[in-house]
């Protein structure tokens, strides 16, 4: 399996051993008096799966707590819910996570996935590198302030001396509106999330170039997470066993599902897989995207790439801090915490 972060893993461990529950040995009776960990998460979101096995290979419960799966119909709602306290718990990035630190909001961030997605054309199109796009039409999903597409602007800059914004022209759209586009041969290569090109792999589509190598060439030594959970350190802090739980049932949900096959046929209606191909696709890829790096190398990645974001984004993208506010990483992943 592609492993994910050790110090993950001795957590969980931790946290199943000091709360001396199983999924097997508690009682609808007894579950029913856990406390609840409100989870808020998109409606078809991709997270919705490991949430779904929490539930039901029983880890919230194994772990002290039952999972309530909260769903929304946009990214902003889950947000709203969240600073709100409507919710415990929610996704987003690191980048969102720091934004609100430093305005004074203490939000952690638990990295969940490095599959960040890639710059995707025609597997015939014969391009080798980013270079080749000079003077072509490239579909962008998440807009002009999208991290991985100022990340491409960055490698493409450093490591082939062009100007890809200047140089190419862009179109901002909807995930799937533009895998359609690029499909209809309207676009000559398309900037998207890791699921759509997952499906796009299945039709002879390949990756040019993936945002994983963008932030390689930006200072980072390891693959950086393109989502986490995130919740305010003021209610981990007060509810540690929570907090710590909850990670720990994330983290056994992501082994049970790197290594059971068959945990993914109870998740293939959720999948909307349209063949036997994209299915077995989503799963290689959401696989690849189990972190693997240590937490801290990986805070230190994601803080000397936050840099150039930074700058390239400026206060439109990560507010009044230049670097990676302190904390951004929540302190519970470390050793000896």
């Amino acid at each position: 399996m592609n492993g994910f972060s050790r110090s993950m893993i001795a957590l969980a461990a931790a946290v199943a051993a000091a709360f001396s529950l199983s999924a097997a040995g508690v009682t609808a009776a007894a579950a029913q008096n856990l406390p609840a960990v409100r989870l808020a998460l998109l409606q078809f979101g991709t997270v919705n799966w490991e949430a779904s096995t929490i539930k039901a290979e029983g880890f919230d419960t194994a772990n002290g707590f039952t999972l309530e799966i909260v769903p929304f119909a946009s990214g902003n709602a889950t947000q709203v819910a969240l600073l709100s306290g409507d919710v415990d718990i929610s996704t987003g990035d690191w980048l969102y996570a720091s934004r609100q630190r430093a305005m004074g909001e203490p939000l952690a961030f638990v990295p969940y996935s490095t599959s960040m997605g890639g710059l995707m054309a025609r597997c015939d199109a014969g391009y080798s590198s980013i270079a080749d796009l000079k003077g072509k039409t490239i579909g962008v999903a998440g807009g002009p302030l999208d991290k991985s597409w100022l990340m491409l602007q960055g490698l493409a800059e450093g490591e082939h001396g062009f100007d890809l914004k200047a140089e190419t022209r862009q179109v901002f759209g909807a995930p799937p509106l533009l895998a359609e586009k690029l499909r209809q041969g309207e676009l000559d290569a398309a900037l998207n999330y890791w699921h759509y090109n997952a499906r796009l792999e299945t039709e002879d589509y390949c990756e040019v170039v993936s945002a994983q190598d963008a932030a390689e060439a930006l200072g980072a030594t390891g693959k950086l997470s393109a989502i986490g959970y995130l919740f305010n350190e003021t209610w981990a802090d007060e509810n540690p066993d929570l907090a710590a739980g909850f990670v720990a049932a994330s983290a056994a949900a992501k082994a049970h599902l790197a290594t059971d096959d068959a945990a993914w046929d109870a998740l293939r209606e959720d999948m909307k897989a349209e063949n036997d191909a994209v299915f077995a696709a989503l799963k290689t890829h959401w696989r690849e995207g189990i972190p693997a790096a240590d937490v801290a190398q990986e805070e230190a990645d994601t803080a000397a790439v936050y840099l150039y974001l930074a700058k390239a984004g400026g206060e439109d993208l990560v507010g009044p801090a230049k670097e990676m506010a302190p904390g951004t990483f929540w302190h519970g992943l470390k050793a000896g915490n």
